[in-house]
């Protein structure tokens, strides 16, 4: 079921959670994981948003980001 809109806002704090389709893998080897990563941190600088925490398991990762620049 999905959840209402979140409130976003600049500087606004968010516990991001993401997770393979039936807790199936998204990620099946380092490259994979090295991929994500880098496709993230692209969004993170184009955005100035900040990361301050993150977890990446075979089949979900957590982030704990502070939103930057609203487009």
């Amino acid at each position: 079921m999905p959840r209402k809109g979140r409130l976003d806002y600049p500087g606004a704090i968010h516990h991001v959670i993401g997770r393979g389709v039936g807790r199936g893998m998204i990620f099946n080897d380092e490259k994979d994981r090295s991929d994500f990563l880098g496709h993230f941190a692209g969004i993170i600088k184009d955005t100035k948003a900040a990361c301050f925490a993150w977890a990446l398991m075979d089949n979900h990762f957590h982030f704990l980001v502070r939103t930057g620049e609203m487009p």
